[in-house]
């Protein structure tokens, strides 16, 4: 049990590090990046830095929005071992107020359906300390922690699109409550 929360937790800083590393590409000072070269964003390869697009995500009674076009949205592959993969989606605002992640276990490819490895949602209203913060929990007894549905993958000038849901709580303990959170992605390339 605490090998694989380990391994959720390692996944999400790498999540992390990738979603900081990317909102530094929207910077307005920092030159456009050649969209004939996407692929070159990162020196990982499989890891994409989406030019176009929403990611939407709904939790409760409201829906977020993250724009391709001003927003960081990546689309990322990582590999812990030669027996252990990842792949998901991060994304952080240009405001950096909000992000989101959301991972699953193995290779991604068009028309799959997997169960969510990992998830976190943060809201801030201020840089000092998030006002919401919802993680992936796998303390208690949930069984279903929701699943990334990839409708297309990495074909044309489409990055990915599809959708996902997830039941993510506020924090780690067994009697948390968990809150479903929704959404859908269509990204691109160019």
């Amino acid at each position: 049990m605490r090998n694989r929360r380990f391994t959720h937790l390692l996944i999400f800083f790498i999540m992390a590090a990738l979603a900081i590393t990317t909102s530094c590409q929207k910077d307005p000072a920092v030159k456009e990046p050649d969209t004939s070269k996407t692929n070159l964003v990162f020196s990982s390869p499989g890891n994409f830095l989406a030019v176009s697009g929403t990611l939407k995500i709904k939790y409760n009674d409201s829906t977020y929005t993250f724009d391709a076009a001003k927003d960081s949205i990546a689309f990322i592959n990582v590999r812990v071992d030669e027996n252990t993969h990842y792949f998901g989606i991060t994304a952080i605002n240009k405001e950096h107020n909000m992000s989101f992640g959301v991972s699953s276990s193995g290779f991604v490819y068009s028309n799959i359906n997997r169960s969510i490895a990992g998830g976190q949602f943060l809201l801030s209203a201020d840089d000092k300390k998030p006002a919401l913060q919802l993680s992936l929990s796998k303390y208690s007894g949930q069984k279903d922690f929701g699943n990334i549905n990839i409708i297309q993958y990495n074909q044309g000038n489409e990055l990915a699109k599809g959708t996902f849901y997830t039941f993510l709580a506020k924090d780690d303990k067994a009697n948390s409550p968990y809150y479903k959170v929704e959404g859908t992605f269509d990204l691109q390339l160019k």
